[in-house]
């Protein structure tokens, strides 16, 4: 029986695209990165290629990375895989699934409709109501909607004067029209990454602060380390990434004096804090579930 193709759509030279393409060629002997910002879609005749490479011809597409920033035209080449799909190419995660996560409102709306904890957010275009929240708040966090590894998130603190909190607001909004601002919470310094594959809980890692950055992304200076969370965590963690239909994600998670919190749901789950952290080779885990999906 011949071994299926799956494709992995990501940016060649990253790491995690990197190995799970290795993973994949171990597996199955094919090796196709897919970069879509070389991706065409021809309508007339509902093809789906990137130079010579037939992204449909392909019996499976392992997503990695759809770019390396989050923005509005992810969304679009995410909807460019709905035609792979449409011709039966499974596609891991499904599009739509992804297409859920990836702008930070759609993500919270989903959880806080079903209750998830999360820190107390508000969301708004009018800049008095912003600035009542900020200082309700205290110290509030903006957020840009479309946004990886805490970039372009600002904090904001209610010690300054009404006028000086509306004018960063406006600043913040000139560039991101909808204003999405949380309380900042204390937290210890770490949080948490809880991997799930088909919806099974894998294992965690924690991202721990190692300067005096505010946030504990490793792209601020963060490292990964073990978590073992409790079984309410994991239980919390496994109820917000099943509102999604993942096949493979992460769940960013906070313990707090209230209780642990929900921050996201990833839209492609880490691998590096997987085997850093956890010692857990997520994209190995990850093709084999894809080989026993396409079979």
């Amino acid at each position: 029986m011949n071994k299926p193709r799956i494709g992995v759509i990501g940016i060649p030279g990253k790491w995690s695209t990197e190995v799970l393409a290795d993973r994949v060629e171990e597996a199955t002997g094919y090796r196709q990165v897919i970069d879509m910002t070389q991706v065409v879609f021809d309508g007339v005749n509902n093809r789906l290629i990137a130079g010579d490479v037939d992204l449909t011809a392909h019996d499976g597409l392992l997503v990695k990375k759809i770019s390396e920033d989050y923005s509005p035209a992810t969304l679009d080449r995410l909807e460019l895989l709905r035609v792979a799909e449409a011709l039966g190419v499974r596609v891991f995660s499904p599009a739509n699934s992804m297409l859920r996560l990836i702008d930070r409102l759609s993500c919270t709306v989903t959880l806080r409709n079903h209750h998830i904890p999360m820190p107390d957010t508000v969301v708004t275009e009018d800049l008095d109501a912003a600035t009542d929240a900020v200082k309700r708040f205290g110290e509030a966090v903006l957020k840009p909607l479309f946004s990886t590894k805490a970039r372009g998130m600002t904090l904001v603190s209610a010690e300054a004067s009404r006028e000086t909190i509306r004018a960063q607001l406006a600043n913040f909004q000139s560039t991101h029209p909808v204003i999405y601002l949380q309380k900042k919470l204390t937290l210890s310094g770490r949080d948490l990454g809880l991997v799930f594959l088909g919806g099974q809980y894998l294992g965690a890692y924690a991202r721990v602060a190692q300067t005096d950055a505010w946030n504990t992304t490793i792209h601020s200076g963060g490292k990964y380390e073990l978590a073992t969370p409790s079984e309410a965590i994991i239980a919390m963690a496994s109820k917000a990434q099943s509102l999604f239909n993942m096949d493979f994600t992460t769940v960013d998670v906070a313990e707090t004096d209230a209780g642990a919190i929900c921050f996201e749901v990833s839209a492609f789950g880490g691998f590096k804090g997987a085997l850093e952290g956890a010692g857990v080779d997520a994209a190995r885990a990850y093709v084999n579930y894809a080989l026993e999906q396409l079979a």
